[in-house]
């Protein structure tokens, strides 16, 4: 890996690391083919596509008195330190939780309430690692809303940790359902699977790309793709550290993105040299070089501080890291990033698994617009009012004149009927 200049890039260059959509649209097709064969033919595509793609053959889809098994079983020390991070989880999210209110003026009475959604569908990564974390992360934030029925999809033959997890965090049903089969069985519903209104979580490209396809028939909370990271460093950074974020992120899959941006030249190559000889070091070393060779992965030098700030907004990562001496300064600046880490003692890890923030965020750059998954996300607002006869009084004139000009006139009808004699 070699640092490159950002003033050099090229605009093929340029659109490949800040246009990033890790393979999910060239994956559109099969993700919409395997949809259809889950709607046709129910918990048989289920059967033979985890056949198909993970070389496993499903006996029960409905895994929930093993997922309670799981929990009674686990080592010990990592059932406490599941339990450590959904404890977090959960005291972060109840802090988001909104209240509902009413409030006079002049006759007006207008409030605003929340109400959870019914069913949720959380998807849960797994095949070549297990992720007990996502499970925490996506199940907590639903019962914490109230949700009444939560269930948890992952891939056939869930790791004990996995399934523990969902057991702790709350999840009612637990699936052995993976990939794009399993949000078309989330969405439209099979034998065996029930149907949600919404459907979380992060997955890799395949995954993303069915929620894609699905959205309007069942709602999503954001395309979450392969993990995605960029370093804001500064001279005083610790290239060490960087790279070990670095290579962090992308051991969790080929498609992720890993990147640093730096105004030093010393740092963007010493974190360059550490990330090369750090992947060596790693078990997943064949993962996080395929990742650290993805286009919009790299070391990148800016001028200035100002170019990393411009930098940091295009890229709009799902993890952004500050390890600089004046990091609030730089937060100031940048405002498209889905979780920010500030300062050498806060690694993304951290997040990952346990300080109570959610890992489950936007990525492909939808952090412009999106935040990361949330109690909200489970939540319906509704708009309440009430009028008293000198309050509408006093809105006679406004209503009938704006429904005249709009050529609606049982509007403005609807109000005078309220004052005939």
């Amino acid at each position: 890996m070699d640092a490159r200049a950002v003033e050099e890039l090229s605009p093929e260059e340029r659109r490949a690391v800040f246009q990033r959509d890790a393979g999910v649209g060239a994956a559109a097709d099969t993700a919409r083919d395997i949809i259809e064969q889950v709607r046709e033919e129910g918990d048989a595509a289920l059967r033979r596509l985890a056949s198909e793609f993970d070389d496993v053959a499903v006996g029960s889809i409905d895994v929930t008195d093993e997922a309670a098994r799981a929990a009674e079983g686990l080592d010990e020390e990592l059932l406490a330190a599941i339990e450590d991070a959904a404890d977090n989880v959960r005291a972060f999210h109840e802090a988001q939780l909104p209240t509902d209110w009413r409030r006079e003026f002049e006759g007006r009475e207008l409030g605003r309430r929340f109400r959870p959604i019914e069913r949720a569908g959380v998807y849960v990564p797994g095949g070549s690692a297990a992720y007990p974390s996502s499970a925490i992360m996506g199940v907590v934030p639903a019962v914490v809303a109230g949700v009444e029925h939560v269930a948890v999809a992952t891939p056939p033959k869930p790791a004990p940790a996995t399934l523990a997890a969902a057991h702790v965090a709350g999840a009612d049903t637990v699936y052995q359902v993976g990939g794009a089969q399993a949000v078309a069985a989330l969405a439209y519903g099979t034998e065996t699977v029930n149907a949600v209104q919404k459907i979380v979580g992060p997955g890799n490209r395949f995954v993303a790309a069915a929620k894609a396809a699905v959205r309007g028939d069942v709602a999503i909370d954001f395309v979450a793709g392969p993990s995605e990271l960029l370093v804001v460093a500064d001279g005083s950074a610790d290239p060490d550290l960087v790279a070990a974020d670095m290579l962090a992120q992308a051991e969790h899959d080929t498609d992720a993105a890993v990147a640093c941006v730096t105004d030093d030249e010393d740092v963007a190559e010493a974190v360059a040299a550490a990330c090369e000889a750090g992947a060596g070091e790693r078990e997943r070393e064949d993962t996080i070089r395929g990742a650290l060779a993805g286009e919009g992965s790299g070391v990148f030098l800016a001028r200035s501080a100002p170019e990393m700030v411009l930098f940091a907004e295009e890229y709009a990562a799902e993890h952004l890291s500050i390890l600089a001496a004046d990091d609030e300064a730089l937060l100031e600046r940048i405002t498209n990033a889905g979780s920010v880490f500030l300062g050498p003692y806060t690694p993304v890890a951290g997040g990952d698994y346990a300080t109570g923030t959610n890992h489950v965020l936007p990525t492909g750059g939808a952090a412009r617009t999106e935040g990361g998954l949330s109690v909200d996300t489970f939540l319906r607002s509704t708009t309440v009012q009430r009028l008293d006869r000198s309050a509408l009084a006093e809105l006679r004139e406004t209503v009938t004149r704006l429904a005249d000009s709009e050529g609606l006139e049982a509007h403005a009808a609807s109000v005078e009927a309220r004052f005939e004699d």
